[in-house]
């Protein structure tokens, strides 16, 4: 563990156990959408592959936004 995850643990230690448990929330969460953005990378890479031979074969429309 790097230490300054070590020196957020030991602070975190020394809050109310309601705010412990909002801390360890907030870096589960955090790490969850971390994985998330791992585990899908392939499948968006594959999807924007696609877009770009849609648009490049014209299949596309525009949003006129």
């Amino acid at each position: 563990m790097v230490s300054e995850l070590k020196n957020a643990v030991k602070k975190a230690e020394k809050l109310s156990n309601k705010d412990q448990k909002a801390v360890a929330k907030i870096i589960l969460n955090e790490l969850a959408w971390s994985q998330s953005f791992t585990t899908s990378q392939k499948q968006l890479s594959r999807m924007a592959e696609e877009a770009i031979v849609e648009y490049k074969k014209g299949e596309t429309k525009s949003l006129k936004l």
